[in-house]
């Protein structure tokens, strides 16, 4: 990878994080700690505002846009395939934003390539027999993001009903379909809640009470 190519990554890494250490920045490009040193103020001197803050790491700094980037058509192409198991692995909250986000992906491509990526597009399809849940995941996501309580009616493996208020930490695919990890305060616990169980999900606006959450690899390694 040569240095230009390399200075756009890294300022890609630095605008998907909130913060980036020198140390992940080093072994993402596989540089030394030093040439992220120089790579950094290299940035700065463009008049990109790079800043640090101790024991976080880098960031840019609130406000600058990187103009649209430029995909190739094996990027495109890769994204147009993720998008298209959206409507198997999810539901239809989550499948409605992947569809926008792929024609805002289309807008940028050079004509020739949108070509191609609308015959690919029609060319992938993914077969889905069942129904994929309750149309919550979207939901889910915005809890997780923003630490927003959900209140949310569920039905047990022995279908008990149940309504309860939680704090999702995370979401889980596994045994062929999503699971939501949360703090259960009718349970005083941590609970896995398969999402096509969950029969009503409302986003509360009340934030987390419990102040100090497992992280979702935590409660995995919980399991063993």
């Amino acid at each position: 990878m040569n240095r230009i190519d390399r200075l756009m990554g890294i300022l890609t890494t630095l605008q998907s994080h909130k913060f980036v250490t020198a140390e992940k920045i080093a072994g993402k490009f596989g540089i030394s700690i030093r040439t992220v040193y120089r790579d950094i103020r290299a940035l700065d001197e463009i008049g990109i505002p790079v800043s640090f803050e101790n024991n976080k790491g880098y960031f840019v700094v609130q406000g600058y846009f990187l103009p649209p980037v430029s995909l190739t058509s094996d990027e495109a192409n890769a994204l147009i395939l993720v998008a298209s198991l959206a409507d198997r692995f999810t539901d239809r909250s989550i499948a409605k934003h992947s569809d926008s986000a792929l024609q805002k992906i289309r807008a940028i491509l050079r004509s020739g390539d949108k070509e191609k990526t609308e015959q690919l597009s029609e060319r992938i399809k993914v077969w889905n027999p069942t129904a994929a849940g309750n149309n919550y995941l979207s939901e889910i996501q915005q809890s997780i993001s923003n630490k927003f309580i959900v209140s949310l009616d569920y039905t047990d493996t022995k279908g008990q009903k149940t309504s309860r208020e939680v704090e999702p930490i995370g979401m889980i695919y596994y045994t062929d379909q999503w699971h939501l990890i949360a703090w259960c305060w009718k349970r005083n616990d941590y609970r896995d809640f398969k999402a096509k169980q969950i029969g009503r999900l409302q986003l509360t606006q009340k934030p987390f009470q419990k102040k100090d959450h497992i992280s979702v690899d935590e409660h995995i390694r919980s399991w063993k």
